[in-house]
């Protein structure tokens, strides 16, 4: 009877076998699926800073410090390293020009190793004038709004908060934008507090 017993457990587990693999290597498999899922969903960086005239850029080459140095963007968007003479360098994201002037310098290194890194976002600049504490240019930081420009830059006790305005030119054109503070602080006219761009000029009266 007993031996009886053991051989049909023995029965069962082999029948079992395959199957309880098959569960174990789909778990596995829903696993590595799972996993690789953070990667996949993972929302794509915004776009890359790209580079603008009056910038500055450190360029370091691995073992190389005759071509490690900080460097400003030229106004014609190009900067100037030994060997490569002009680079161009506007329009470009830092990773962009890092593969260019790795590319350039083949010809005269064995295996370049090439960093890029803006040091001053000059290009990306915004003005703000009138009654607010901190006047003049401010650095633009990506997605800013009026109002976080706005907050940044800070009002006296004479600012006409209603009667805010931004400046914009486009294609030529300047482009007057009103904004109310108070009533945007309050809720309203969400379209008013829009995302603020390269040489935009905020006044407040």
């Amino acid at each position: 009877m007993k031996k009886a017993m053991k051989l049909a457990v023995l029965m069962a587990m082999v029948l079992l076998a395959p199957a309880m693999l098959a569960q174990t290597s789909d778990v596995s498999k829903g696993e590595e699926v799972k996993s690789d899922k953070p990667g996949e969903a993972a929302p794509a960086p915004s776009t890359d800073y790209v580079i603008g005239a009056d910038d500055m850029l450190h360029i370091s080459v691995w073992k190389e410090p005759d071509l490690s140095e900080t460097l400003p963007v030229r106004p014609d968007g190009k900067i100037s390293m030994p060997l490569l003479n002009d680079v161009p360098a506007a329009g470009l994201t830092p990773l962009q020009l890092k593969e260019s002037i790795t590319e350039m310098l083949k010809k005269y290194i064995a295996d370049p190793r090439v960093t890029v890194v803006v040091t001053a976002m000059n290009s990306r600049r915004i003005f703000v004038s009138g009654e607010v504490v901190h006047t003049g240019p401010m650095t633009l930081l990506p997605h800013m709004t009026m109002l976080q420009a706005l907050s940044q830059a800070g009002f006296t006790q004479f600012a006409n908060v209603k009667g805010i305005y931004l400046l914009r030119t486009e294609n030529g054109k300047q482009e007057k934008i009103p904004f109310n503070y108070k009533e945007v602080i309050k809720g309203n006219h969400p379209e008013q507090n829009i995302v603020l761009k390269p040489g935009d000029t905020l006044v407040v009266p």
